[in-house]
């Protein structure tokens, strides 16, 4: 229980960094948006920048495989990069199938299923 607890406490304040990337996003403020998803990415789910935006998926499925994060986290990873998409095409190209295989990993190795999710692959679709 205490586990679970810790996890949904890091989920919140996760949560909270992503509606503030948004809040910069909307301000034009993209430099210091950017930043803020960087660091979040490194520190909070142990991505190294380097392997989000590298074209080639093997670095990532690699990394997807090893970082053994919880459910709940990676579904937050999911949203932190469903909201990337839509900056430019090539970003779009390079984030799309990671994306889609989070979401396969969710349902493959979690059996977690959101109607959310479902939508958001099938808008993937157009990026893979």
């Amino acid at each position: 229980m205490h586990k679970r607890d810790l996890i949904t406490a890091e989920i919140e304040k996760l949560a909270q960094v992503l509606a503030r990337i948004m809040g910069l996003k909307v301000e034009l403020k993209l430099a210091e948006a950017s930043l803020l998803f960087q660091q979040t990415l490194e520190h909070s789910f142990s991505l190294p920048t380097d392997i989000l935006t590298n074209p080639d998926l093997a670095p990532f499925e690699a990394w997807l495989e090893t970082s053994d994060l919880p459910a709940e986290k990676l579904d937050s990873l999911s949203e932190f990069l469903y909201y990337e998409l839509g900056i430019s095409d090539e970003k779009n190209h390079i984030i799309a199938p990671k994306l889609n295989l989070i979401y396969e990993q969710l349902s493959n190795k979690y059996k977690i299923i959101h109607l959310v999710n479902l939508h958001r692959q099938k808008t993937l679709q157009q990026y893979l």
